[in-house]
């Protein structure tokens, strides 16, 4: 006979509080911080000043400001992005932010899952769900990125070649999946390239380094997902699938 012991459940997982309330969609973990700390959130009636308060959820009452906390609608969006707008929440220089193209939209806290900068344009993903945002930009496991660029010259072969390949610079290697040619003209031209990872200006670092001027960079998909038609400073909402598609990670999971 098999002991009480064998149909035992397993302890429900148990996380800080600040983690939490990002897992749920309610706000990002710094900003979670900031709320604990300041003594806006309390656990079953109770202000928890603890940032790493274990709570489990479904089993505790969480609320912020006296409001209790449920399970965020999951958002998974994909903007086109407009060439001048900063990658960030709040910007220290007063720029335009890509949350303007959110306005009105009452969509509650996103975050963009990975960046383009100030200069560039095309295909940005935001979310509220933290682990699928996670596996999309790790350099590891997540989906490739494709680009294509228009540059202030007409890259012969060997050029081409040596932009696969890659450099060192600062002591960083550069490189590319893939650098192929799109079109040119008489003195400038429209590349293709395919990145594994996104590090900061990598696509304009790695031409600078030979001597190659960026004129226009535009993200055109990520994994399978592709821009498309969708007009510049518009989004849309991710199908379940679209979603699925480019994560390993379940996206009901959280």
């Amino acid at each position: 006979m098999a002991s009480a012991n064998t149909f035992r459940s397993a302890p429900a997982a148990r996380h800080g509080l600040a983690r939490t309330l990002s897992k749920l969609g309610v706000c990002s973990r710094t900003e979670a911080a900031a709320w604990i700390s300041a003594g806006r959130v309390s656990v079953d009636g109770r202000v928890v000043k603890n940032v790493e308060f274990p709570v489990v959820r479904g089993l505790h009452r969480i609320a912020v400001d006296g409001n209790e906390i449920g399970q965020s609608l999951r958002h998974y969006l994909a903007l086109n992005k407009p060439r001048g707008l900063v990658t960030t929440a709040k910007d220290e220089q007063g720029r335009d932010t890509v949350y303007r193209c959110f306005d009105g939209a009452g969509l509650g806290w996103i975050a963009p899952v990975g960046r383009l900068d100030k200069a560039s344009e095309g295909l940005l993903l935001f979310s509220n769900d933290p682990e699928w945002a996670a596996s999309i930009t790790d350099p590891e496991t997540g989906p490739l990125k494709t680009y294509h660029v228009q540059v202030d010259c007409i890259p012969d072969a060997a050029l081409l070649t040596g932009l696969s390949t890659g450099v060192v610079v600062d002591g960083a290697p550069l490189g590319a999946s893939s650098v192929t040619m799109l079109r040119h003209g008489e003195k400038n031209a429209w590349l293709e390239i395919v990145l594994d990872e996104g590090r900061n200006r990598q696509i304009r670092r790695l031409l600078a380094a030979f001597d190659i001027g960026v004129l226009r960079l535009i993200r055109v998909a990520i994994g399978g997902l592709v821009l498309g038609e969708l007009p510049k400073g518009q989004w849309r909402s991710l199908s379940p699938e679209e979603a699925a598609a480019l994560s390993p990670i379940p996206s009901s999971s959280s």
